[in-house]
Parts: C-alpha cells; structure tokens; sequence
C-alpha cells in the first residue's frame, strides 16, 4: 500500500489559497495599475485609460462594494470615473460648432 492514497495521510483539504489559480496578478498589483492608468489618464487617453482604471480598480476590491476595500483600488476606481467623465465632456465641447471648450 501507497501512503500517499491512504485517507489518513491528510487531515485537512487543501486550502482555498493554495488551489487558487495565480495566472493572474493579486487584488494589489490591479489596485496600483488602476491608479497609474487613472492618473496617466489625465494627461493622456483619457476616454481610454479612465476604464481601463475602473475595471483595474473593481477587480482589485473583489467586483463587490461590500466588505475591506484596498485604498489603492477604490482609488482607481474613483479616479477613473473622474477621468471618462473629463474625457467625454472634453470630446463634446471640442465638437461643438465654435471647436473650442472654453
């Protein structure tokens, strides 16, 4: 007999974190990247980055509202928010019949 089959040789099921898949980055590398999209959204790419941001930042508090939030991520997240809203009312003002926002 093969004590590694045998029932007994593990008390305890593996852990929800050591089965976890890890082909993808933790909750605090998505917090940090939607920060540094949000912010380079500001200056460039906005209607672009803004939510690449947003999504960054809700993978990274778990896609719910609820519970522990990092700060980064809800950083993202607002940031971002902030940015395609800047960036649609910029595309609309410089569609306008005068071409210029102000």
């Amino acid at each position: 007999m093969m004590a590694g089959y045998s029932h007994t040789s593990r008390k305890h099921p593996r852990s929800r974190s050591r089965t976890r898949s890890r082909s993808g980055p933790d909750s605090a590398t998505l917090g940090i990247i939607g920060v540094i999209c949000a912010v380079a959204g500001f200056f460039v790419l906005g209607i672009i980055l803004g939510p690449v941001a947003i999504v960054c930042g809700w993978l990274a508090m778990g896609r719910r509202w609820s519970g522990t939030r990092q700060v980064p991520a809800l950083i993202a997240v607002v940031l971002g928010a902030i940015d395609t809203v800047l960036a649609i009312v910029w595309m609309a003002g410089t569609a306008s019949p005068g071409g210029m926002m102000f």
